[in-house]
């Protein structure tokens, strides 16, 4: 089983440490090979995803990637911004479907801004289309405007759109994820303004009588945002597009406590994943040993389960998670009074001790 492991920038070369610590830990035959990307990898090579990170990628398995971004480099041409090597790599590998699990832990119930009664026992599942919409729709750029109110002024535009086989194969998804679960999907849509969507929800509506034994329900984005934080154990599995993935995963993250523990995974139809935290680089932390390694390696455990078919050691790592929060030990991002703050370094080593 090879990974290819790439830490990125910021916080993401302290949490990938970790996790790549837990999985030396485990009795499997591994093989890890590390290169750069983001804007460490522009610094050295003059690209965030140069040639040779891309190809170790696709010979690889399945990727542990950390984040990407940093302040320094937000006055470079979009293209060579430290975020294009996730969306390049989303794009190379053909990793199409987002799973965000968004899991509350009973020892992190008070850690969230909602109420205990609320997000107590939270288990979502969302699922983002990852590699259409307006992130990848054509054509899109800047010009001046011939109609419209204003012509003759200056305009940005973009394209969304979305083919049949996109909507079917990340539909097919979530519905198999919810036979493993609750057997519930909700498609998330504005099908009441938008064509695109329109679209998107027809066809989920096709795709779900091929699943008599899992119920569908239809939401505008705009109630699912306020439905996320009203009733959120009302979800179980959520499927929607690009966009609109992007914006609610990181609004459920929230109703969990910290989106420093929620792991992601990236697939494509071969199995073949990315597997990152949900969280962002971090640079104003970064270095300090603070950041919350455990999203990282539960990313890790998830990589294991979807990518390398090895369930007993993905869910030994889970329980060891489980076992450092029954302990009391929290990184800054998760700490509260009564609780033990530790540092990165610590979580990690805690980790591995539990395992």
């Amino acid at each position: 089983m090879k990974i290819a492991v790439l830490p990125g920038d910021g916080i993401g070369t302290e949490i990938v440490a970790e996790a790549v610590k837990v999985l030396n830990a485990l009795d499997l035959k591994i093989e890890m090979e590390t290169a750069l990307v983001g804007g460490a990898a522009y610094k050295a090579h003059g690209h965030p995803l140069p040639e040779a990170t891309l190809k170790l990628a696709k010979q690889a398995d399945a990727v542990l990637f950390g984040a990407v971004g940093d302040w320094q480099y937000d006055n470079l041409e979009r293209a060579l911004r430290p975020e294009q090597a996730i969306l390049g790599l989303r794009k190379n590998l053909g990793l199409f479907a987002n799973l965000r699990p968004a899991i509350c832990y009973e020892q992190l119930v008070d850690a969230s801004s909602l109420k205990p009664e609320l997000i107590s026992g939270l288990d979502i599942l969302i699922i983002r289309e990852l590699t259409g919409d307006v992130y990848f729709g054509q054509p899109r750029g800047r010009r001046v405007a011939t109609d419209g109110l204003f012509p003759g002024a200056d305009e940005a535009f973009d394209t969304m759109r979305y083919s049949r086989p996109e909507i079917e194969r990340i539909a097919h998804v979530a519905f198999q994820a919810a036979r493993k679960r609750s057997r519930r999907v909700t498609s998330v849509d504005k099908a009441n303004v938008l064509e695109t969507f329109q679209f998107w929800r027809d066809v989920v509506t096709e795709v779900g009588l091929q699943y008599p034994d899992v119920e569908l329900d239809h939401m505008y984005v705009d109630n699912a945002a306020m439905q996320l934080v009203r009733d959120p154990k009302k979800f179980d599995v959520v499927v929607t597009g690009n966009m609109f993935g992007d914006i609610l995963s990181d609004e459920a993250a929230m109703l969990t406590g910290s989106i420093g523990m929620l792991p992601s995974a990236s697939l494509n139809a071969s199995k073949q994943g990315l597997y990152e935290p949900s969280h962002g680089s971090a640079p104003d932390i970064a270095g300090k040993g603070i950041a919350n390694p455990l999203a990282t390696i539960l990313s890790a455990a998830m990589m294991l389960r979807y990518s390398l078919d090895q369930e007993a050691p993905a869910q030994r790592i889970e329980a060891a998670v489980k076992s450092v929060l029954a302990q009391g030990l929290r990184t800054a991002d998760i700490f509260s009074p009564g609780t033990t703050r530790v540092s990165t370094l610590e979580m990690g080593a805690a980790v591995l001790r539990a395992l």
